[in-house]
C-alpha cells in the first residue's frame, strides 16, 4: 500500500450494541461505501471514533474490521491515543500487526505534560513502527497540545510526515508549514474550512463529517486539486452547515445521527454522552439535504 497521503480520509463512528459489542456488519458495510464513494482512506479511532470511550478490545475489533473491509483498497490510519508511552508502543505495534497503513498519534493526559513529554510520547510511537505517523493536534480536547517548537522538532523524525490539526486557526497551519519546510503534510479537520487548507497547502483533510458527505468532499477535493476555487467555495459554503452542526453537537452524537438518518443502524454515543436531540437531527437533516446526502 503507498504512503503517500492525500485526500478525504473519513473519521470513522464505532457502531457499538447495547451490550457493549463491536457491530462489525455495520462498520464494515459503512468503510465499503465509503470506499465506492471515492475517499482516499479510512480512519478508524478518531475523535469521532470515541476511542477514549472504548476499551481495548473493542478498538482492537474496529481497526481489524475496517483493515478487513477496505482490502487494501485504500489506506487504513489508526488512531493509537493513550495517557502513557507504554500503552501507545502497544496499540502502535498491535495495529501495525493488524495491517494498519498508518498512525494517527494523539495524546491523552490528566496531568499537563511539557513540551519535553510530549515530544517523548510521539517519538516514542514513530519509532515503534515503520509506519508513517500523522501528528494530531486538537488544542480544544487535548490538557497538552502540540507547541510548534514540538512539532517542528518532530518533524525531523523520518515517519512523523504528516499533521492533522484541529486548532480551527488557518494561521496556525500556515506557521507550521513554514516551520517545518516541507517536512511535514498538513491535513485539515472539520474545525478548518477544509478548501482554505487546500489553497495555503494542504493535502486534504481527516474528519467525522466525511463519513456522512463522502461523494461531497471528495468533489470538494477534486476541485481544489484543479485549482478551481470558485467552484470549489461554492461547495464548501454548502458543505459549511454540517461542519457548523457538527462542532455545535456532540461529536460522535452528530455524525452518528447523520448515518442514522442515512440507513445506518450505527446506535448511539456511548454513555456518559447523550445522543443528537431533535434540534439536532433537525439541523443535520436540513445539512444533508442541502447536499443532496440523505442517502449515503
Amino acid at each position: 500500500m503507498a504512503t503517500d497521503l492525500h485526500g478525504v480520509f473519513p473519521y470513522l463512528v464505532s457502531p457499538v450494541a447495547p451490550d457493549g459489542k463491536i457491530l462489525v456488519d455495520v462498520l464494515a458495510k459503512l468503510s465499503a461505501d465509503l470506499i465506492g464513494k471515492g475517499v482516499h482512506g479510512l480512519t478508524p479511532l478518531g475523535s469521532t471514533g470515541e476511542f477514549a470511550y472504548l476499551n481495548a478490545g473493542q478498538r482492537q475489533t474496529v481497526v481489524e474490521t475496517v483493515i478487513a473491509a477496505a482490502a487494501k483498497r485504500v489506506p487504513v490510519i489508526a488512531g493509537v491515543a493513550a495517557t502513557t508511552i507504554a500503552d501507545a508502543i502497544a496499540q502502535t505495534r498491535t495495529y501495525e500487526r493488524l495491517g494498519a497503513d498508518g498512525i494517527l498519534a494523539v495524546m491523552e493526559a490528566y496531568f499537563p505534560i511539557d513540551d519535553a513529554g510530549v515530544v517523548a510520547y510521539f517519538t516514542a510511537i514513530a519509532k515503534a513502527t515503520s509506519l508513517p505517523v500523522v501528528l494530531y493536534t486538537n488544542p480544544n480536547f487535548q490538557r497538552s497540545d502540540l507547541s510548534i517548537p514540538a512539532i517542528v522538532q518532530l518533524s525531523k523524525i523520518p515517519n512523523i510526515r504528516y499533521l492533522k490539526d484541529a486548532s480551527n486557526n488557518t494561521g496556525r497551519l500556515l506557521s507550521i508549514l513554514n516551520a517545518t519546510q516541507g517536512r511535514l503534510q498538513v491535513f485539515a479537520a472539520s474545525a478548518h474550512i477544509p478548501a482554505t487548507v487546500m489553497l495555503i497547502g494542504g493535502v486534504g483533510w481527516m474528519a467525522g463529517p466525511a463519513c456522512a458527505v463522502p461523494a461531497a468532499s471528495v468533489t470538494l477535493y477534486d476541485l481544489c486539486r484543479a485549482a478551481r476555487w470558485p467552484e470549489a467555495m461554492t461547495l464548501q459554503r454548502s458543505l459549511w452547515a454540517l461542519n457548523q452542526a457538527f462542532a455545535k453537537h456532540n461529536l460522535a452524537a452528530c455524525i452518528k445521527g447523520a448515518l442514522t438518518l442515512q440507513g445506518y443502524a450505527v446506535g448511539d454515543p456511548l454513555p456518559p454522552q447523550a445522543p443528537l436531540s431533535a434540534a439536532g437531527i433537525s439541523e443535520v437533516r436540513a445539512a444533508l439535504a442541502s447536499v443532496d446526502a440523505l442517502t449515503l
